[in-house]
């Protein structure tokens, strides 16, 4: 099991020295996410400054973007990263894209499914010669002449992940995709009883293999030593969960464990803007299910015990933060790498 971290609106200027300390620790890869930071510009930075940890979006929005922007950013990252870099893609939600992307929401199981479909077609273009041509209701592409192709790659093509929650989602991530980023709002009876599941489904109507996919998962942990209080960590952990557990995009997961009413309860808050009070609605039985917690030293064990043969990478859902709990950090890197 691989793992990770993220990183979360880190400067740019800090990104060369943050990244080799990163690769320094020990972790596997570093993610970013697009959230009041692009999510390409700094992997350009930690590409250029590392040599061996993997990096990849979790996630890039898609529908913002054309399939040809999104080839030509993924095929410079992996030229310039020696094949390090992988392609996370999301939809985001429906009042995200109109209201704060500027973009229409239409069919976006479908869109998402053409905005892969069409990246391999100008990949294959750019490294076999392939004439273009991709024909689908978003997307029509017959036009790539050698002043515009990227040129052809020494590694694999980037690997596309995509971001995945519900059914038709995780199904279309097990037909097309090299895998899935699984959602932070998770629980171990969610992903075995049904995101894996439908991944696979997908993967056997294209004759594929599970060995074939990577199940990459942001887990919620609340570490209970080190030097930033337990109660940070719980008051971080429980208003994210709070805030999942009301976007009704999500309700699949409360759906299994009867917790849907808490989850339209809390909808109605963040309606509302009380976002103080919606932690205050969460069980210890919710928190539990949800969460790991333990020492830093331990959690590696429990999240072991967890997510073996379910998560083939993880990360803890806290971003890496430089003199916060460098100790912490460091036994749990050295507890993932331990037999």
């Amino acid at each position: 099991m691989k793992f990770d971290t993220w990183l979360l609106g880190h400067d740019l200027r800090q990104m060369p020295g943050l990244s080799q300390q990163i690769e320094a620790m020990g972790f596997d890869g570093m993610w970013t996410a697009e959230a009041g930071k692009d999510p390409f510009f700094p992997l350009l930075l930690v590409a250029e400054h590392t040599q061996k940890v993997t990096l990849g979006t979790s996630i890039a929005t898609a529908f913002p973007r054309t399939p040809t922007i999104l080839a030509h950013m993924a095929w410079d990252l992996a030229a310039y990263s020696n094949g390090r870099f992988i392609l996370g893609l999301g939809t985001q939600v429906r009042a995200h894209n109109e209201r704060r992307l500027g973009v229409a929401w239409e069919k976006p199981i479908k869109r998402m499914r053409e905005t892969i479909e069409a990246m391999h077609a100008i990949w294959d273009c750019w490294q076999n010669g392939t004439p273009l041509r991709y024909e689908g209701e978003f997307f029509n592409l017959s036009l790539m002449t050698p002043f515009f192709s990227g040129q052809r790659l020494t590694v694999p093509r980037p690997p596309v992940y995509i971001s995945a929650i519900n059914e038709q989602m995780l199904k279309l991530a097990g037909k097309v995709c090299d895998g899935a980023q699984l959602h932070p709002f998770h629980s171990l009876r969610y992903l075995k009883e049904f995101a894996l599941p439908v991944i696979e489904a997908g993967l056997r109507e294209n004759g594929r293999l599970r060995s074939d996919f990577t199940a990459n998962g942001s887990v919620f942990v609340i570490p209970t030593d080190g030097d930033v209080p337990v109660a940070e960590y719980e008051a971080h952990t429980k208003g994210q969960m709070a805030y999942y557990m009301s976007t009704p995009a999500y309700r699949v997961v409360l759906e299994m464990h009867g917790w849907v009413e808490v989850g339209k309860q809390l909808s109605v808050l963040a309606r509302q803007g009380t976002w103080d009070e919606m932690p205050k609605l969460l069980t210890d039985e919710m928190v539990d299910t949800f969460t790991i917690s333990g020492k830093w030293s331990e959690l590696p064990r429990i999240a072991k015990a967890r997510y073996e043969g379910v998560l083939d990478r993880l990360n803890f859902y806290l971003p890496y933060k430089p003199g916060a709990d460098d100790a912490g950090w460091a036994a749990a890197i050295a507890g993932f790498k331990s037999d």
